[in-house]
């Protein structure tokens, strides 16, 4: 596995770090694979691995971290501990805080009397929220919504750190790494909907940002990558490289089976295809030779690249490949040599390989199907002309076009 992630990315910018890409794709990809039964295995990367970029370091310090990190800091940094190990962590999607009415209220107040009752109806309120939260004695409370200062107050009295304003999608993340489940009223809060898998709770300063972690997790099924870097533009080039490589290890998860490179798929097919063409009678074997020769586009454009004689070595490999033998022997797209891929450790992913080659027979056949193709933009004529008469080609004309050379 790591020789196709190492080969997906040998030629792009992060190839001079040798196996930290790819390392870092398949511990993360490992990380968020479900098992659904029967085999199968679903691997999110775009909804369960983070990628937060950090300026600063060396790129040898990146991680991938057993959890999830955030760009955010306590509510109140004085009093709210900054620390805990094994914390105990409800997750809300609910604003701790009096709801403002919907549309625009007013209310007449007379009394002095009445107003001090206003204001105790908003404290009883939140002292009822927080007290349902903390009869559950969480360590942190993190929500999606606003937090405001009497809910402050109470957590920070009863020992809580709290975290406000997180985005949904972070939200998730901290639900599959540490086993919570996201509440939207308090009221309806369960012992079950804590979240235990975390093993620490941290609030680090990186250069003057605050970040949180929540790592250590028992069986995570969410992670971040931690990217360290001199640059921005160096971070941002790493990380697109990481994506691809997390693509691959996602695909070879998925469909564990492999395919030898360097265009040696491409030429055992195009070789069998040619054996078929010899079988068939009549008009019927041209699509298989004309196929046979589509797909050998591929190992002739990577002895191009190489810089090597084309027509030798495609020569030289069409006669390795000549009866759908030697089905190993490709080209090594480093110094153009015919060798064996097995050795080289050169493979693409099969899922990959098999859904190139429908995509392009399918978008071959849509071309075919077009026999003419429509304007709709109108030819200005000229003031005073009539609209002029189809011009219908007759048998005779269709002969005499001039044909493009292919």
């Amino acid at each position: 596995m790591l020789g196709l992630v190492k080969s997906c990315i040998g030629t792009k910018f992060t190839s001079q770090f040798g196996d930290l890409i790819a390392d870092l794709a398949i511990d993360a990809t490992r990380m968020v694979g479900v098992e659904l039964g029967q085999g199968l295995r679903e691997v999110d990367i775009k909804k369960y691995i983070k990628v937060e970029k950090v300026p600063g370091g060396q790129l040898e310090d990146s991680v991938v971290l057993k959890g999830v990190m955030m760009n955010k800091d306590v509510v109140a940094p004085g009093k709210m501990k900054r620390k805990i190990v094994n914390p105990r962590i409800i997750l809300l999607d609910c604003p701790l805080e009096y709801k403002k009415g919907e549309n625009q209220t007013n209310a007449e107040i007379l009394r002095e009397e009445d107003w001090t009752v206003l204001l105790k109806m908003e404290e009883e309120y939140i002292e009822n929220i927080c007290a349902q939260i903390l009869k559950f004695k969480p360590d942190v409370v993190i929500t999606e919504k606003g937090l405001s200062d009497l809910a402050c107050h109470y957590l920070c009295k009863a020992g809580v750190s709290a975290i406000r304003r997180l985005r949904k999608t972070d939200n998730n993340r901290i639900a599959k790494a540490c086993g919570a489940v996201i509440v939207n009223r308090p009221d309806e809060l369960q012992e079950s909907d804590v979240g235990t898998g975390a093993g620490l709770f941290e609030v680090k300063k990186i250069g003057d940002e605050f970040f949180t972690f929540i790592v250590d997790c028992k069986d995570p099924k969410a992670c971040t990558i931690l990217l360290r870097g001199a640059s921005k533009d160096l971070l941002n080039e790493v990380e697109r490289n990481l994506q691809d490589a997390m693509s691959v290890a996602r695909n070879i998860i998925k469909c564990p089976k492999l395919v030898p490179g360097g265009g040696a798929t491409e030429l055992t097919v195009s070789a069998m295809l040619k054996q078929k063409s010899s079988s068939v009678e009549g008009i019927e074997k041209w699509p298989y030779e004309a196929a046979a020769i589509a797909f050998e586009a591929i190992p002739r454009t990577l002895a191009q690249n190489c810089g090597v004689n084309v027509i030798r070595t495609m020569t030289a490999l069409q006669g390795k490949h000549a009866n759908g033998e030697n089905a190993w022997i490709g080209i090594d797209g480093n110094t153009g040599e015919i060798t064996d891929m097995k050795e080289r450790k050169i493979w693409d992913s099969y899922a990959v390989k098999a859904q190139a080659f429908k995509t392009a027979i399918e978008a071959a056949c849509l071309l075919l199907r077009i026999d003419d193709i429509v304007s709709g933009i109108k030819k200005k004529q000229a003031p005073g002309t009539g609209p002029s008469k189809p011009k219908i080609d007759e048998e005779g004309d269709a002969d005499n076009d001039q044909l493009i050379p292919e």
